[in-house]
Protein backbone atom coordinates (compact mmCIF):
# COMPACT_ATOMS: atom_id res chain seq x y z
CA UNK A 1 0.00 0.00 0.00
CA UNK A 2 1.55 3.41 -0.94
CA UNK A 3 2.27 5.59 2.07
CA UNK A 4 0.33 8.56 0.67
CA UNK A 5 -2.89 6.54 0.93
CA UNK A 6 -2.40 5.08 4.40
CA UNK A 7 -5.65 4.79 6.39
CA UNK A 8 -4.52 7.18 9.11
CA UNK A 9 -3.39 10.76 9.39
CA UNK A 10 -0.23 12.25 10.84
CA UNK A 11 -1.03 15.84 9.98
CA UNK A 12 -2.30 16.61 13.47
CA UNK A 13 0.63 14.98 15.22
CA UNK A 14 2.58 17.43 17.39
CA UNK A 15 5.86 18.59 15.90
CA UNK A 16 8.97 16.84 17.08
CA UNK A 17 10.23 18.94 19.96
CA UNK A 18 12.87 18.30 22.58
CA UNK A 19 13.02 14.60 23.14
CA UNK A 20 13.23 13.00 26.57
CA UNK A 21 16.58 11.59 27.62
CA UNK A 22 17.34 8.57 25.49
CA UNK A 23 17.07 6.03 28.27
CA UNK A 24 13.50 7.08 29.06
CA UNK A 25 12.38 6.68 25.46
CA UNK A 26 11.00 3.16 25.02
CA UNK A 27 12.31 0.69 22.49
CA UNK A 28 9.36 -0.21 20.28
CA UNK A 29 8.89 -3.22 18.00
CA UNK A 30 6.28 -2.79 15.24
CA UNK A 31 4.91 -6.10 13.91
CA UNK A 32 2.63 -5.70 10.87
CA UNK A 33 2.54 -7.46 7.52
CA UNK A 34 1.92 -4.19 5.62
CA UNK A 35 5.23 -2.51 4.84
CA UNK A 36 3.61 0.91 4.41
CA UNK A 37 2.19 0.87 7.94
CA UNK A 38 5.52 -0.30 9.36
CA UNK A 39 7.44 2.47 7.61
CA UNK A 40 4.91 5.18 8.49
CA UNK A 41 4.76 4.27 12.19
CA UNK A 42 8.54 3.85 12.34
CA UNK A 43 9.13 7.35 10.93
CA UNK A 44 6.47 8.91 13.18
CA UNK A 45 7.87 7.37 16.36
CA UNK A 46 11.54 7.91 15.52
CA UNK A 47 10.77 11.62 15.03
CA UNK A 48 9.82 11.64 18.70
CA UNK A 49 13.14 10.09 19.69
CA UNK A 50 11.93 6.54 20.27
CA UNK A 51 13.98 3.53 19.25
CA UNK A 52 12.05 1.52 16.66
CA UNK A 53 12.47 -1.88 15.03
CA UNK A 54 10.05 -3.60 12.63
CA UNK A 55 9.00 -7.12 11.69
CA UNK A 56 6.55 -8.47 9.10
CA UNK A 57 5.33 -11.53 11.02
CA UNK A 58 5.10 -13.02 14.49
CA UNK A 59 7.96 -15.37 13.63
CA UNK A 60 10.24 -12.48 12.65
CA UNK A 61 9.20 -10.59 15.77
CA UNK A 62 10.09 -13.59 17.94
CA UNK A 63 13.55 -13.76 16.34
CA UNK A 64 14.07 -10.08 17.11
CA UNK A 65 13.13 -10.59 20.78
CA UNK A 66 15.71 -13.36 21.10
CA UNK A 67 18.49 -10.85 20.38
CA UNK A 68 17.15 -7.53 21.62
CA UNK A 69 15.49 -6.04 24.69
CA UNK A 70 12.14 -4.43 23.83
CA UNK A 71 9.94 -2.30 26.07
CA UNK A 72 6.79 -2.27 23.98
CA UNK A 73 5.28 -4.03 20.94
CA UNK A 74 2.75 -2.61 18.47
CA UNK A 75 1.17 -5.76 17.06
CA UNK A 76 -1.30 -6.31 14.23
CA UNK A 77 -3.85 -9.03 14.99
CA UNK A 78 -4.19 -10.28 11.39
CA UNK A 79 -0.76 -11.63 10.46
CA UNK A 80 0.29 -14.34 8.02
CA UNK A 81 1.04 -17.60 9.83
CA UNK A 82 0.56 -17.18 13.55
CA UNK A 83 -1.98 -14.49 14.46
CA UNK A 84 -1.13 -11.57 16.69
CA UNK A 85 -3.46 -12.80 19.46
CA UNK A 86 -1.86 -16.25 19.48
CA UNK A 87 1.63 -14.78 19.66
CA UNK A 88 0.54 -12.38 22.42
CA UNK A 89 -0.57 -15.36 24.55
CA UNK A 90 2.76 -17.08 23.91
CA UNK A 91 4.68 -13.90 24.81
CA UNK A 92 3.07 -13.64 28.23
CA UNK A 93 3.42 -17.37 28.83
CA UNK A 94 7.15 -16.99 28.09
CA UNK A 95 7.51 -14.17 30.62
CA UNK A 96 7.65 -11.10 28.34
CA UNK A 97 7.37 -8.14 30.70
CA UNK A 98 6.69 -5.31 28.25
CA UNK A 99 3.37 -3.89 27.08
CA UNK A 100 1.66 -4.90 23.83
CA UNK A 101 -0.64 -2.55 21.89
CA UNK A 102 -2.86 -4.40 19.39
CA UNK A 103 -3.98 -2.79 16.14
CA UNK A 104 -6.61 -4.21 13.79
CA UNK A 105 -8.90 -3.24 10.92
CA UNK A 106 -11.62 -5.69 11.99
CA UNK A 107 -12.74 -5.70 15.60
CA UNK A 108 -15.89 -6.55 17.48
CA UNK A 109 -16.73 -7.06 21.12
CA UNK A 110 -15.45 -10.64 21.05
CA UNK A 111 -12.08 -9.52 19.66
CA UNK A 112 -11.78 -6.85 22.36
CA UNK A 113 -12.53 -9.41 25.09
CA UNK A 114 -9.97 -11.82 23.66
CA UNK A 115 -7.38 -9.03 23.50
CA UNK A 116 -7.90 -8.18 27.16
CA UNK A 117 -7.75 -11.83 28.19
CA UNK A 118 -4.52 -12.26 26.24
CA UNK A 119 -2.96 -9.36 28.18
CA UNK A 120 -3.03 -6.50 25.66
CA UNK A 121 -2.35 -3.07 27.11
CA UNK A 122 -4.55 -1.37 24.49
CA UNK A 123 -6.55 -2.09 21.33
CA UNK A 124 -6.60 0.51 18.51
CA UNK A 125 -8.76 0.29 15.39
CA UNK A 126 -7.58 1.11 11.88
CA UNK A 127 -7.74 3.72 10.48
CA UNK A 128 -6.07 5.54 13.38
CA UNK A 129 -4.29 8.78 13.98
CA UNK A 130 -0.69 8.73 15.15
CA UNK A 131 -1.83 10.68 18.21
CA UNK A 132 -3.74 7.58 19.31
CA UNK A 133 -0.58 5.45 19.11
CA UNK A 134 1.51 8.11 20.87
CA UNK A 135 -1.03 8.49 23.66
CA UNK A 136 -1.25 4.71 24.09
CA UNK A 137 2.55 4.51 24.36
CA UNK A 138 2.46 7.35 26.90
CA UNK A 139 0.02 5.42 29.07
CA UNK A 140 2.26 2.36 28.89
CA UNK A 141 5.28 4.47 29.85
CA UNK A 142 3.41 5.82 32.88
CA UNK A 143 2.59 2.28 34.00
CA UNK A 144 6.25 1.37 33.57
CA UNK A 145 7.29 4.37 35.66
CA UNK A 146 4.94 3.32 38.46
CA UNK A 147 6.26 -0.24 38.30
CA UNK A 148 9.81 1.08 38.58
CA UNK A 149 8.94 3.20 41.60
CA UNK A 150 7.13 0.25 43.17
CA UNK A 151 10.23 -1.92 42.69
CA UNK A 152 12.42 0.66 44.39
CA UNK A 153 9.98 1.14 47.28
CA UNK A 154 9.83 -2.61 47.85
CA UNK A 155 13.64 -2.73 48.07
CA UNK A 156 13.65 0.16 50.53
CA UNK A 157 10.94 -1.39 52.70
CA UNK A 158 12.84 -4.68 52.73
CA UNK A 159 15.85 -3.00 54.35
CA UNK A 160 16.09 -3.26 58.14
CA UNK A 161 14.73 -0.26 59.99
CA UNK A 162 15.77 1.34 63.21
CA UNK A 163 18.49 3.70 62.05
CA UNK A 164 18.32 7.33 61.10
CA UNK A 165 18.44 8.97 57.70
CA UNK A 166 20.74 11.82 58.72
CA UNK A 167 24.41 12.04 59.57
CA UNK A 168 24.64 12.57 63.34
CA UNK A 169 27.55 14.10 65.18
CA UNK A 170 29.35 17.34 65.97
CA UNK A 171 32.95 16.16 65.88
CA UNK A 172 35.49 17.89 63.63
CA UNK A 173 35.77 14.78 61.44
CA UNK A 174 32.00 14.71 60.78
CA UNK A 175 31.91 18.47 60.19
CA UNK A 176 34.56 18.06 57.47
CA UNK A 177 32.60 15.18 55.94
CA UNK A 178 29.39 17.22 55.86
CA UNK A 179 31.17 20.10 54.14
CA UNK A 180 32.58 17.76 51.49
CA UNK A 181 29.15 16.22 50.87
CA UNK A 182 27.62 19.65 50.31
CA UNK A 183 30.40 20.51 47.86
CA UNK A 184 30.42 17.21 45.95
CA UNK A 185 26.68 16.41 45.85
CA UNK A 186 25.66 18.78 42.99
CA UNK A 187 28.34 17.35 40.70
CA UNK A 188 27.36 14.60 38.22
CA UNK A 189 30.74 12.90 38.71
CA UNK A 190 31.19 9.46 40.21
CA UNK A 191 32.15 9.32 43.89
CA UNK A 192 34.16 6.74 45.82
CA UNK A 193 33.36 6.48 49.54
CA UNK A 194 36.06 4.88 51.67
CA UNK A 195 35.71 3.68 55.23
CA UNK A 196 35.75 0.71 57.55
CA UNK A 197 32.85 -1.70 57.71
CA UNK A 198 29.90 -0.32 59.64
CA UNK A 199 30.80 3.39 59.51
CA UNK A 200 27.70 4.33 57.50
CA UNK A 201 28.92 4.58 53.92
CA UNK A 202 25.41 4.06 52.52
CA UNK A 203 24.19 6.92 54.70
CA UNK A 204 26.77 9.17 53.05
CA UNK A 205 25.71 7.93 49.60
CA UNK A 206 22.08 8.75 50.38
CA UNK A 207 23.13 12.20 51.60
CA UNK A 208 24.92 12.79 48.28
CA UNK A 209 21.76 11.75 46.43
CA UNK A 210 19.31 13.85 48.45
CA UNK A 211 21.50 16.94 48.09
CA UNK A 212 21.97 16.48 44.33
CA UNK A 213 19.84 17.52 41.38
CA UNK A 214 18.69 13.89 41.18
CA UNK A 215 17.01 13.95 44.59
CA UNK A 216 13.53 13.35 43.15
CA UNK A 217 14.71 10.35 41.13
CA UNK A 218 15.48 6.80 42.32
CA UNK A 219 18.25 5.80 44.73
CA UNK A 220 19.10 2.13 44.19
CA UNK A 221 21.67 0.25 46.27
CA UNK A 222 23.49 -3.03 45.66
CA UNK A 223 25.92 -4.79 47.99
CA UNK A 224 28.31 -6.39 45.50
CA UNK A 225 29.50 -8.85 48.14
CA UNK A 226 25.96 -10.13 48.74
CA UNK A 227 25.39 -11.34 45.16
CA UNK A 228 27.23 -14.28 43.66
CA UNK A 229 29.81 -13.47 40.99
CA UNK A 230 27.77 -15.41 38.42
CA UNK A 231 24.63 -13.31 38.94
CA UNK A 232 25.90 -9.80 39.67
CA UNK A 233 26.11 -8.89 35.95
CA UNK A 234 22.46 -9.83 35.40
CA UNK A 235 21.53 -7.97 38.59
CA UNK A 236 23.16 -4.80 37.29
CA UNK A 237 22.35 -4.90 33.57
CA UNK A 238 19.32 -7.21 33.38
CA UNK A 239 18.98 -10.29 31.21
CA UNK A 240 16.85 -11.81 28.48
CA UNK A 241 14.83 -14.97 28.83
CA UNK A 242 17.05 -18.04 28.50
CA UNK A 243 20.27 -16.01 28.83
CA UNK A 244 21.55 -18.49 31.43
CA UNK A 245 20.32 -21.48 33.37
CA UNK A 246 17.36 -20.45 35.49
CA UNK A 247 16.54 -17.31 33.47
CA UNK A 248 12.92 -18.31 32.84
CA UNK A 249 11.85 -14.78 32.01
CA UNK A 250 13.43 -11.50 31.00
CA UNK A 251 14.33 -9.12 33.80
CA UNK A 252 15.49 -5.52 33.88
CA UNK A 253 18.60 -4.63 35.87
CA UNK A 254 19.34 -2.09 38.57
CA UNK A 255 20.82 0.38 36.07
CA UNK A 256 17.38 0.47 34.44
CA UNK A 257 15.57 1.05 37.73
CA UNK A 258 18.06 3.73 38.78
CA UNK A 259 17.57 5.71 35.56
CA UNK A 260 17.85 9.43 36.19
CA UNK A 261 18.96 8.83 39.76
CA UNK A 262 21.82 7.29 41.72
CA UNK A 263 23.14 3.72 41.80
CA UNK A 264 25.09 2.92 44.96
CA UNK A 265 27.54 0.02 44.60
CA UNK A 266 28.65 -1.01 48.07
CA UNK A 267 31.75 -3.20 48.50
CA UNK A 268 32.87 -2.40 44.96
CA UNK A 269 36.15 -4.20 45.61
CA UNK A 270 34.27 -7.52 45.51
CA UNK A 271 33.40 -7.18 41.80
CA UNK A 272 35.05 -9.85 39.59
CA UNK A 273 37.71 -8.52 37.24
CA UNK A 274 35.69 -9.47 34.14
CA UNK A 275 32.75 -7.42 35.35
CA UNK A 276 34.98 -4.49 36.30
CA UNK A 277 35.82 -3.95 32.63
CA UNK A 278 32.11 -4.00 31.70
CA UNK A 279 31.29 -1.50 34.45
CA UNK A 280 34.09 0.78 33.23
CA UNK A 281 32.62 0.69 29.73
CA UNK A 282 29.17 1.58 31.07
CA UNK A 283 30.59 4.52 33.02
CA UNK A 284 32.39 5.84 29.95
CA UNK A 285 29.74 5.19 27.29
CA UNK A 286 26.57 5.36 29.43
CA UNK A 287 25.11 2.34 27.68
CA UNK A 288 24.28 -1.11 29.03
CA UNK A 289 23.78 -4.46 27.34
CA UNK A 290 21.51 -6.99 29.10
CA UNK A 291 22.96 -10.47 29.52
CA UNK A 292 22.08 -12.51 26.43
CA UNK A 293 21.16 -9.43 24.40
CA UNK A 294 22.77 -7.70 21.43
CA UNK A 295 21.16 -4.29 21.71
CA UNK A 296 22.77 -1.61 23.87
CA UNK A 297 20.47 0.66 25.86
CA UNK A 298 21.42 4.21 26.92
CA UNK A 299 21.29 4.98 30.64
CA UNK A 300 21.55 8.14 32.72
CA UNK A 301 22.77 7.08 36.17
CA UNK A 302 25.19 8.61 38.64
CA UNK A 303 27.31 5.89 40.22
CA UNK A 304 28.47 6.18 43.81
CA UNK A 305 30.72 3.34 44.98
CA UNK A 306 31.97 2.39 48.44
CA UNK A 307 34.68 0.12 49.78
CA UNK A 308 36.21 -0.94 53.08
CA UNK A 309 39.33 -2.11 51.25
CA UNK A 310 42.42 -0.17 50.25
CA UNK A 311 41.70 -0.10 46.51
CA UNK A 312 45.16 1.28 45.70
CA UNK A 313 46.63 -1.83 47.32
CA UNK A 314 44.11 -3.96 45.43
CA UNK A 315 45.23 -2.32 42.17
CA UNK A 316 48.89 -3.00 43.01
CA UNK A 317 48.02 -6.64 43.75
CA UNK A 318 46.22 -6.99 40.40
CA UNK A 319 42.81 -7.60 41.99
CA UNK A 320 41.24 -4.33 40.88
CA UNK A 321 41.54 -2.51 37.57
CA UNK A 322 43.50 0.72 37.80
CA UNK A 323 41.43 2.38 35.05
CA UNK A 324 38.18 1.61 36.90
CA UNK A 325 39.66 2.85 40.17
CA UNK A 326 40.61 6.22 38.69
CA UNK A 327 37.23 6.44 36.91
CA UNK A 328 35.39 5.85 40.20
CA UNK A 329 37.63 8.04 42.36
CA UNK A 330 36.86 11.31 40.59
CA UNK A 331 35.70 12.43 44.02
CA UNK A 332 36.77 10.52 47.15
CA UNK A 333 35.15 10.81 50.56
CA UNK A 334 36.52 9.14 53.69
CA UNK A 335 34.05 8.29 56.44
CA UNK A 336 35.85 8.38 59.81
CA UNK A 337 35.61 5.36 62.11
CA UNK A 338 33.63 5.78 65.32
CA UNK A 339 36.76 5.74 67.50
CA UNK A 340 37.86 9.03 65.83
CA UNK A 341 34.57 10.80 66.51
CA UNK A 342 34.85 11.48 70.26
CA UNK A 343 31.56 12.43 71.92
CA UNK A 344 29.60 11.55 68.77
CA UNK A 345 29.33 8.00 70.09
CA UNK A 346 27.16 9.19 73.00
CA UNK A 347 24.92 11.26 70.72
CA UNK A 348 24.52 8.27 68.40
CA UNK A 349 23.76 5.96 71.33
CA UNK A 350 21.02 8.31 72.54
CA UNK A 351 19.53 8.55 69.05
CA UNK A 352 19.54 4.77 68.63
CA UNK A 353 18.04 4.44 72.11
CA UNK A 354 15.10 6.66 71.17
CA UNK A 355 14.45 5.01 67.81
CA UNK A 356 14.90 1.40 68.93
CA UNK A 357 12.97 1.69 72.18
CA UNK A 358 9.90 2.74 70.19
CA UNK A 359 10.42 -0.05 67.71
CA UNK A 360 10.88 -2.71 70.40
CA UNK A 361 8.15 -1.35 72.66
CA UNK A 362 10.38 -1.07 75.76
CA UNK A 363 11.33 1.97 77.88
CA UNK A 364 14.66 3.63 77.03
CA UNK A 365 17.61 3.18 79.36
CA UNK A 366 19.48 6.04 80.93
CA UNK A 367 23.03 6.65 79.68
CA UNK A 368 24.85 7.79 82.79
CA UNK A 369 28.22 9.61 82.96
CA UNK A 370 30.19 6.44 83.81
CA UNK A 371 28.54 4.68 80.88
CA UNK A 372 29.29 7.64 78.60
CA UNK A 373 32.97 7.36 79.50
CA UNK A 374 32.90 3.62 78.75
CA UNK A 375 31.24 4.21 75.38
CA UNK A 376 33.80 6.86 74.39
CA UNK A 377 36.75 4.71 75.49
CA UNK A 378 35.60 1.60 73.60
CA UNK A 379 37.52 1.07 70.29
CA UNK A 380 34.36 0.09 68.33
CA UNK A 381 35.87 -2.27 65.73
CA UNK A 382 32.37 -2.68 64.25
CA UNK A 383 31.80 1.10 64.24
CA UNK A 384 28.25 2.51 64.12
CA UNK A 385 26.75 -0.88 63.30
CA UNK A 386 28.31 -2.34 66.44
CA UNK A 387 26.99 0.55 68.56
CA UNK A 388 23.47 0.15 67.20
CA UNK A 389 23.51 -3.58 67.92
CA UNK A 390 24.81 -2.94 71.44
CA UNK A 391 21.99 -0.48 72.16
CA UNK A 392 19.43 -2.96 70.84
CA UNK A 393 20.81 -5.74 73.06
CA UNK A 394 20.81 -3.41 76.04
CA UNK A 395 17.13 -2.62 75.48
CA UNK A 396 16.26 -6.29 75.13
CA UNK A 397 18.08 -7.28 78.34
CA UNK A 398 17.34 -4.12 80.31
CA UNK A 399 20.98 -3.15 80.83
CA UNK A 400 24.21 -2.45 78.97
CA UNK A 401 26.30 -5.64 78.93
CA UNK A 402 29.72 -4.67 80.26
CA UNK A 403 31.50 -7.52 78.49
CA UNK A 404 30.50 -6.03 75.13
CA UNK A 405 32.24 -2.80 76.09
CA UNK A 406 35.39 -4.71 77.06
CA UNK A 407 35.10 -3.63 80.67
CA UNK A 408 35.97 -5.62 83.80
CA UNK A 409 33.12 -6.21 86.21
CA UNK A 410 34.18 -3.18 88.17
CA UNK A 411 34.26 -1.03 85.02
CA UNK A 412 30.92 0.56 85.91
CA UNK A 413 31.17 1.35 89.60
CA UNK A 414 27.58 0.72 90.52
CA UNK A 415 24.91 -1.63 89.21
CA UNK A 416 22.33 1.09 89.61
CA UNK A 417 24.28 3.26 87.17
CA UNK A 418 24.53 0.40 84.69
CA UNK A 419 20.77 -0.10 84.82
CA UNK A 420 19.98 3.57 84.70
CA UNK A 421 19.25 4.08 88.43
CA UNK A 422 20.93 6.06 91.14
CA UNK A 423 22.60 4.00 93.89
CA UNK A 424 20.50 3.44 96.99
CA UNK A 425 23.38 3.41 99.45
CA UNK A 426 23.00 1.37 102.63
CA UNK A 427 24.16 -2.22 102.72
CA UNK A 428 24.93 -2.33 98.99
CA UNK A 429 27.30 0.62 99.26
CA UNK A 430 28.95 -0.86 102.34
CA UNK A 431 29.39 -4.18 100.56
CA UNK A 432 31.06 -2.51 97.60
CA UNK A 433 33.35 -0.58 99.87
CA UNK A 434 34.35 -3.74 101.66
CA UNK A 435 35.66 -5.32 98.46
CA UNK A 436 32.66 -7.08 96.98
CA UNK A 437 32.63 -7.41 93.21
CA UNK A 438 30.04 -5.62 91.10
CA UNK A 439 28.30 -8.93 90.39
CA UNK A 440 28.00 -9.61 94.13
CA UNK A 441 26.63 -6.11 94.76
CA UNK A 442 24.17 -6.58 91.89
CA UNK A 443 22.94 -9.92 93.25
CA UNK A 444 22.58 -8.57 96.78
CA UNK A 445 20.66 -5.53 95.57
CA UNK A 446 18.28 -7.56 93.38
CA UNK A 447 17.58 -10.10 96.12
CA UNK A 448 16.86 -7.26 98.56
CA UNK A 449 14.38 -5.66 96.18
CA UNK A 450 12.80 -9.04 95.50
CA UNK A 451 12.35 -9.67 99.20
CA UNK A 452 10.75 -6.25 99.64
CA UNK A 453 8.32 -7.22 96.84
CA UNK A 454 7.34 -10.42 98.60
CA UNK A 455 9.05 -12.61 96.00
CA UNK A 456 7.02 -11.20 93.10
CA UNK A 457 9.50 -11.11 90.20
CA UNK A 458 7.34 -8.99 87.91
CA UNK A 459 6.97 -6.31 90.60
CA UNK A 460 10.69 -6.49 91.45
CA UNK A 461 11.61 -6.07 87.77
CA UNK A 462 9.41 -2.97 87.60
CA UNK A 463 11.07 -1.53 90.71
CA UNK A 464 14.55 -2.27 89.34
CA UNK A 465 13.68 -0.80 85.95
CA UNK A 466 14.58 -3.96 84.02
CA UNK A 467 12.54 -6.47 82.09
CA UNK A 468 11.17 -9.65 83.63
CA UNK A 469 13.28 -11.53 81.08
CA UNK A 470 16.46 -9.95 82.48
CA UNK A 471 15.50 -10.91 86.02
CA UNK A 472 14.79 -14.50 84.96
CA UNK A 473 18.16 -14.66 83.23
CA UNK A 474 19.92 -13.50 86.39
CA UNK A 475 17.95 -16.08 88.34
CA UNK A 476 19.18 -18.84 86.03
CA UNK A 477 22.78 -17.61 86.27
CA UNK A 478 22.69 -17.74 90.06
CA UNK A 479 21.03 -21.17 90.11
CA UNK A 480 18.51 -19.92 92.68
Amino acid sequence: MPTDSLPFDDAAAPPAGPVEEAATAPSVLIVDDEEGIRNFLSRSLERRGWRVATAGSAEDGALHLERHCVDLIILDIALPGRSGLDWLRDLHAAGFGGDVILITAFADIDTAIEALRAGAADLILKPFRVEQIVNAIGRCMERTRLQRENFILRRQLAKPRGGTDEIIGRSAAIARLRALIERVAPSPSTVLIEGESGVGKELVARALHTRSHRADRPFVALNCAAVSADLVEAELFGHLRGAFTGAREARKGLFYYAHGGTLFLDEIGELPLALQSKLLRVLEERRIRPVGGEQELPVDVRVVAATNRDLKAEVAAGRFRSDLFYRLAVMTLRVPPLRERGDDVVELARRFMGVLSLRLGVPPLDITPPLEAALIAHPWPGNVRELRNLVERALLFGEFPQEDLGLPESGLPDVGLAMGHAPDGGDEGAGAASGQTLAEVEKRHILTVLADCGGNRARAAAVLGVSRKTLDRKWAEWGV
